[in-house]
């Protein structure tokens, strides 16, 4: 079943292309995107919708993306749904790619888009057996090659790839220089809360694959944001007299961006000042207070994940491969607030005497449910207190 193709999905005349994994499974398909050959972690998405944000997410920086949903490219492409300048996703798993594009915000075809980024894609593969064999053995590096390499040609350039393991891919997708935030998402696209405070609060956001989207929710929620990239210094930080510090998301493993961690240790030296975190920056502040994490078998990735704190329940979008060892994080510093209610794993955290806390989840939810979105009023709620 792993070997074989399944629809006839581009033209008779689309070129072939072929998904090699580090464990000698090589599947074949037909090219689509841009020509070449890429190497990266192999991982699958379960969401319905967002294929376009899944793609442009800096968290999915040197991963080959397994979408479950049997079709992409139906909506077409656009600029607004665009959570980075251009795909961060180093290549793209489809079982059919739509012949043609229909829908009223559509401003492209997906796969003219992906040929123009230098996005290498396969399609007319069985994606369900895959992501068995990915829930089963675990994310592992691949190859997507359209370009004639040889399969064991790929599988020595896949087995000879680093691991996602100690990699600090946040250091390549991060800001190279600081820059300002002041727009929320157009109200005909997000029909959710929109604070305008009389005086906006002021947010230092670090840069470690920051979405758009969480910008525009902080925005939203009357913030102006400052956006500083990720080797920031503690000094840095606050030399922009921030009333609030924020976390982002990003790439890679949280164990290895020793200077983001370092800068948490330092901000959580700041008795009064809060500290908010979402998902990568999540881990680096359990991190930072002296936890570990470790890396899941297959990750989170997808847009009903349910987590829970008692007597509620959040269905979240989510996408990491790293967790937090609840085990290590200091009782007496810190409350583990939500669980991931599939496995049981970190899904929040708050620190008992400061105004500090983390979501492993998104709650700007793009794509996604809106569920969680009251954590960016809470954040503001805990600046609104200090001031």
């Amino acid at each position: 079943m792993m070997g074989r193709s399944v629809l006839p999905l581009l033209s008779e005349s689309a070129a072939a292309a072929v998904l090699v994994l580090a464990d000698g499974t090589v599947l074949r398909g037909q090219a689509f995107g841009a020509t070449g050959t890429v190497i990266g972690e192999a991982v699958f998405n379960t969401g319905m919708t967002g294929y376009q944000e899944v793609m442009t997410d800096p968290s999915y920086s040197g991963q080959l993306v397994t979408f479950t949903y049997p079709e992409l490219g139906n909506t077409g492409v656009n600029a607004i749904d665009q959570e980075a300048d251009r795909p961060h996703v180093r290549g793209v798993i489809a079982r059919q790619l739509a012949p043609a594009a229909s829908n009223w915000r559509s401003e492209g075809d997906l796969q003219q888009w992906l040929d123009r980024h230098g996005v290498v894609g396969i399609a007319g593969v069985d994606t369900r057996a895959l992501v068995r064999h990915l829930r089963d053995g675990g994310a592992v590096n691949g190859a997507i090659s359209s370009d004639g390499t040889t399969p064991q040609a790929l599988l020595e350039q896949v087995r000879s790839a680093p691991s996602m393991t100690g990699l600090n891919l946040a250091a390549q997708v991060s800001t190279r220089e600081p820059y300002t935030w002041t727009k929320p998402c157009p109200a005909a696209f997000d029909a959710r809360l929109q604070s305008s405070p009389k005086r906006p609060f002021h947010v230092v956001a670090i840069d470690f694959g920051i979405k758009r989207a969480i910008l525009e929710r902080l925005v939203a929620h009357g913030c102006t944001v400052t956006v500083l990239p990720s080797d920031s210094s503690l000094e840095q930080v606050l030399s922009h007299q921030p009333e609030g510090v924020f976390l982002s998301n990003g790439p890679g493993d949280p164990a290895a961006v020793s200077e983001g961690i370092a800068l948490a240790a330092g901000l959580l030296k700041q008795a009064n000042l809060p500290v908010f975190g979402i998902c990568l920056g999540h881990q680096i502040l359990g991190l930072a207070l002296g936890g570990a994490s470790f890396k899941l078998g297959y990750g989170h990735r997808g847009l009903n994940h349910p987590c829970g704190t008692p007597g509620q329940v959040e269905i979240t979008s989510q996408n990491h491969g790293f967790a937090l060892d609840a085990g290590s994080l200091p009782a007496d510093r810190v409350e583990i607030t939500h669980l991931n209610l599939n496995d049981r794993t970190v899904a929040a955290l708050a620190m008992r005497q400061q105004p500090v806390f983390g979501v492993q989840y998104h709650p700007e939810a793009s794509p996604g449910p809106h569920d969680a979105d009251h954590h960016f009023g809470r954040f503001v709620a805990l600046m609104e207190e200090r001031r």
